[in-house]
C-alpha cells in the first residue's frame, strides 16, 4: 500500500493547544483510497524541524508528504501554493529568532507545491467548508517545513508529492486563547480528510 506522511506541530507561542497534533494523531493509520496515513509530530524549532521532517521522510519513504500548520486568525482552510527560502519571524520554542536567514544555502528562492491545491479548495467548498488558496505560508516554521519537504523532493525524490495546509484554530484553542476565530474539531478533521482524498483522487463519498 502507498503511504501519505502527515505531519503536525507541537504547541507554540501563545497557542497552548495545536489542533494539527490531534488531527494528525487521529488520522494516523487511516486508509484513504490506496494509501495509508502515517503521522508524525514536528517541533517548533528552526534548528530541528526540517531535519526531523527529512529524517521521517527517509524512514517512511512516503509517496506523498502533507504537513499541517495552525494559522490562528484565518477563517478558512488554506492550502499553500508556494514556500520561500527564508526563515524569519517570531522566536521558536527554543528561543531562537532568525532574521532574513536562508533555509538552504545556494538553493532556489522558492518552490511551488506539487499538491493539487485548486482541486483541494474546490473539494472543500463542495463539502461546505470555507477554503481558499494561500499565496504566503509566512516565514516561520510552517514555511520552513514546506520548503524543506519540497527541496528534498526536488533534489532527492521527484516522484514524491509534497505541500502544506494551514488550518484555523479549533474551538478548544480559541476558548483558551480568547481572541481568535475557530472551527469545530470535527470540521477541521473532515477538511483535512477531504484534502487528502482529493490529493489521492478518491471522492469524499466513496
Amino acid at each position: 500500500m502507498k503511504t501519505i506522511l502527515l505531519t503536525g506541530f507541537e504547541p507554540f507561542l501563545d497557542y497552548p493547544v495545536n489542533p494539527t497534533m490531534r488531527i494528525a494523531e487521529e488520522l494516523d493509520g487511516a486508509t484513504i483510497g490506496d494509501y495509508q496515513v502515517c503521522s508524525r509530530m514536528l517541533p517548533v524549532d528552526f534548528g530541528k524541524a526540517s531535519a526531523r521532517l527529512i529524517g521521517v521522510i527517509r524512514e517512511v519513504e512516503p509517496d506523498i508528504t502533507v504537513s499541517l500548520g495552525l494559522a490562528a486568525g484565518r477563517y478558512k482552510i488554506t492550502p499553500e501554493r508556494v514556500a520561500v527560502n527564508v526563515k524569519d519571524g517570531d522566536t521558536d520554542n527554543e528561543g531562537y529568532h532568525p532574521v532574513d536567514e536562508p533555509i538552504e544555502e545556494e538553493a532556489p528562492d522558492a518552490y511551488f507545491t506539487t499538491l493539487p491545491v485548486r482541486a483541494m479548495v474546490d473539494s472543500l467548498l463542495e463539502a461546505g467548508l470555507p477554503a481558499e488558496i494561500s499565496n504566503t505560508a509566512g516565514t516561520y516554521l510552517c514555511n520552513n517545513v514546506m520548503y524543506a519537504g519540497l527541496h528534498y523532493a526536488s533534489t532527492e525524490n521527484q516522484e514524491m508529492k509534497s505541500g502544506f495546509i494551514h488550518i484555523p484554530a479549533s474551538h478548544e484553542l480559541a476558548i483558551r486563547h480568547g481572541k481568535i476565530p475557530s472551527w469545530s474539531h470535527d470540521d477541521l478533521l473532515r477538511g483535512v480528510r477531504v484534502c487528502l482524498e482529493t490529493i489521492v483522487g478518491k471522492p469524499e463519498d466513496e
